[in-house]
């Protein structure tokens, strides 16, 4: 119990430094900004830690290429017996170290080096775009939750007017100015409208759910989203964001990164046809016969060792030959990433105008629509109207107000897919709750490490 006490007070120390982010258990709902949403998300997403990794494979690869052009040494240790037929047995035992350090390798030690402070770049840079994809889906994420609430209240609406309508539509049926049909119609309506509010509240649930997973947060925690739509124009023409995109895009870079190193990979294919040299150095520690006779001795020995392999089969031409081809397929996917991020940018940037001219023409149908409503509603009531006329102005008032809803968020989620699009940086205070996943990792994971050494001991 003692060990157990001291792990949860370690652990209950890094949770108060912010070092571990555990959802609060609270009765009521967490109140969440779309920015508190995508700091949060760039703190505990576990998908970006994944992504993170990356970045240590590279660096220990960097570091095995850097091994590869420094010195190895060997020790060895051999016990033979033998015995000819014209000859007594003999036996001897050999213990040797051995030392060597490459001179030259005909650039190709060389190269694989540059190769892994290439792919060291290359590791963070795909972390960076993980972050700016992992803050647009969050951003996306958060809109959605945001739209699909505003959707509720419209179908919510929706059944108070049909409520509404069917208690008027009752009352007068029962005081013989209007038929059964209308009643019946009047209750198929409401019916239909509740069924859109059920499954409109679902949805509203699968968002915040989805949200929730780019957090990282407890799954069950109530959320209240506190942040709304609010319209910011976006000034730049789509020619001006294409060419920031091709010079900024972190994946254009990194892809750019990967072609160096195919082209890397070519010259390490062609040092083999060139010769390599290499000092040697090695000392012989302990040579012993045993038999027939016993002695012992040592010797030390250096050198300059070179190799040059002149025929091989066209082993190494084939070599280079693949080494040529994964070249121009990079070339080719690094065009082909260039064409992608083109279209995509013109895509998302047609389509957030289109919503700005919908957001901007939806505005006055919506008054329009409830005016419309009312005037049907009353036409009804004083038996100049018919059931349909109801029904046809309530469906247009909910879609004018879905209408004018979707464009708006239709909008703010194309506009932040244009600037995903174009590699726009992260902002300092999301850079900083970036940077923040690897503190927090790297903390707890040496905290505990410290807890369970005394733990250990304890049980020790």
């Amino acid at each position: 119990m003692k060990h157990q006490r001291k792990l949860v007070c370690r652990l209950l120390a890094l949770w108060g430094a912010g070092m571990i982010f555990w959802p609060a258990a609270d009765a009521g709902a967490a109140s969440l900004s779309l920015q508190q949403a995508i700091d949060m998300a760039l703190q505990q997403n576990t998908a970006l830690r994944v992504t993170q990794k990356g970045e240590d494979t590279a660096a220990a690869t960097l570091k095995s290429a850097k091994g590869t052009n420094g010195v190895s040494a060997s020790l060895s240790d051999s016990l033979s017996v033998s015995k000819d037929s014209d000859s007594d047995r003999a036996s001897s035992n050999s213990l040797s170290v051995s030392a060597s350090l490459p001179l030259y390798s005909g650039g190709k030690n060389q190269a694989r080096i540059e190769s892994g402070e290439i792919g060291v770049d290359a590791a963070r840079l795909t972390t960076q775009r993980a972050q700016e994809d992992l803050k647009l889906n969050v951003i996306k994420a958060y809109y959605d939750a945001l739209e699909a609430k505003k959707t509720i209240d419209v179908a919510q609406e929706s059944v108070d007017n049909y409520q509404a309508h069917l208690t008027n539509v009752e009352q007068l049926y029962s005081a013989g100015s209007k038929a059964r049909i209308d009643v019946l119609r009047s209750s198929v309506e409401l019916s239909n409208a509740k069924q859109t509010l059920i499954k409109d509240k679902n949805s509203y649930e699968v968002n915040l759910a989805t949200l929730r997973n780019y957090l990282n947060m407890n799954r069950a925690e109530p959320l209240t989203l506190t942040d709304d739509f609010s319209y910011t124009a976006f000034p730049q023409q789509m020619q001006e964001c294409i060419d920031y995109a091709l010079l900024h895009r972190k994946d254009i870079l990194a892809a750019e990164y990967a072609l160096k190193q195919k082209e890397l990979a070519v010259k390490m294919a062609k040092a083999d046809y060139l010769p390599t040299l290499s000092l040697t150095a090695g000392s012989t520690l302990l040579n012993s016969q045993f038999e027939p006779n016993s002695n012992t001795g040592h010797d030390i020995r250096a050198g300059l060792s070179a190799s040059w392999n002149i025929f091989d089969s066209g082993v190494t031409a084939a070599a280079v030959q693949s080494a040529e081809t994964e070249r121009d397929i990079a070339k080719l996917n690094l065009d082909k990433d260039k064409e992608d991020v083109d279209l995509a940018l013109r895509q998302a940037y047609l389509n957030m105008r289109e919503a700005e001219e919908r957001f901007n023409s939806t505005s006055d149908a919506v008054h329009q629509a409830e005016e419309d409503f009312f005037i049907a509603k009353e036409k009804y009531r004083a038996g100049e109207g018919i059931m349909l006329d109801i029904i046809d102005a309530q469906k247009a008032l909910s879609e004018a107000k879905l209408n004018y809803i979707t464009a708006q968020y239709d909008y703010a989620r194309y506009k932040a897919t244009v600037e995903n699009v174009m590699g726009l940086d992260l902002t300092e205070g999301e850079t900083a709750a970036a940077d923040n996943l690897r503190l927090t990792m790297d903390s707890a994971v040496k905290e505990l490490s410290v807890v369970e050494q005394a733990r250990a001991r304890e049980d020790s």
